[in-house]
């Protein structure tokens, strides 16, 4: 039975898509040469990106014989997606519950905690 397709980028979908958004967009070669792991086969690259095409996180162009890939999401929007994916899987689809759970596991430092304060008194100051 063939495995469920993530709707958040996985570990190998998001050095890609990294990539992606630093550059714009890239050949599949220039992807291949910008990944921290040289080992990374270029089929390997490319069926990730028509992977990343299926989900709608990219799109290609073609010039000349090569497919440009652009990013479609930008990195925020995938940020969002994968923390609001967390919530639903791992929190009962309560931000309380992974804010609390984080305020638990982490150790927060005195800016950090005068920002958070802030943000929930309602002043502003949001995400970086």
């Amino acid at each position: 039975m063939a495995r469920k397709q993530s709707p958040t980028l996985t570990e190998a979908e998001l050095p890609i898509m990294e990539i992606l958004w630093d550059r714009g967009c890239a050949v599949v070669t220039d992807v291949v040469a910008g990944m921290a792991n040289p080992a990374v086969a270029y089929n390997t690259i490319l069926t990730t990106l028509r992977i990343l095409e299926r989900k709608g996180y990219v799109r290609h162009t073609k010039e000349g014989r090569a497919f440009v890939y652009h990013p479609v999401v930008e990195r925020g929007e995938a940020s969002r997606k994968a923390v609001r994916n967390l919530v639903k899987r791992f929190f009962q689809d309560s931000p309380e519950l992974l804010i609390l759970n984080v305020l638990e596991d982490e150790r927060l430092d005195e800016n950090e905690l005068s920002r958070l304060k802030r943000l929930i008194a309602g002043e502003g100051g949001g995400a970086q």
